[in-house]
């Protein structure tokens, strides 16, 4: 009994912790962004790699053929598919780390969080109004301005928080998907 008083306890003081974090201004968002840039460009050289090999299989195998490009380069820039898969590369990428977690890689190095205001993940179709209402950052520039939600932030009705240090190297994060196993 005693073990589970310590976790009730231990929950309501993360929820009420979370739920206590500051929201992260125009900087912190601008350093995880440049954070980010650098992690969506590895992830889309590797999808562009894949790419690459999956046309030189299906050209040696006679599906296609590459008679009227210079080379599988051309074929790919001239490819609205390759344009919508990568596409779906940073979908993918945002939405999982969003969802699951609340961080990207560039959001854990400067310890922001995404999350609803009662300090849970948000869903994957907050995540989608997200991107698609960023502007490519830009929506960040509300930000600026104290206590106020990035654009982004506003219509997908989410906030980026600062997590305390403490919050930050807690190794047992896992968002706060902890609480959903209770309601089963």
């Amino acid at each position: 009994m005693a073990k589970h008083n310590t976790n009730t306890v231990l929950k309501k003081s993360l929820t009420q912790q979370y739920q206590g974090c500051p929201r992260a201004n125009f900087f912190r968002r601008l350093g995880a962004y440049l954070y980010d840039l650098f992690a969506i460009a590895a992830l889309l050289m590797l999808a562009g790699i894949f790419a690459v090999l999956v046309v030189i299989i299906v050209n040696k195998l006679g599906l296609i053929s590459l008679d009227a490009y210079q080379d599988v380069a051309d074929f790919l820039a001239s490819s609205q598919l390759f344009a919508l898969y990568l596409a779906t590369v940073v979908i993918a990428f945002y939405g999982y780390f969003w969802t699951k977690a609340g961080q990207t890689i560039g959001m854990k190095a400067w310890r922001l969080r995404v999350q609803n205001s009662d300090g849970s993940n948000i869903s994957f179709t907050q995540s989608l109004i997200r991107m698609a209402t960023s502007a490519f950052g830009l929506g960040n520039v509300m930000a600026l301005f104290s206590s106020h939600n990035a654009f982004q932030d506003t219509w997908a009705e989410c906030e980026v928080v600062v997590l305390s240090k403490e919050l930050s190297n807690w190794k047992g994060f896992k968002g706060m998907a902890f609480m959903d196993q209770d309601k089963k």
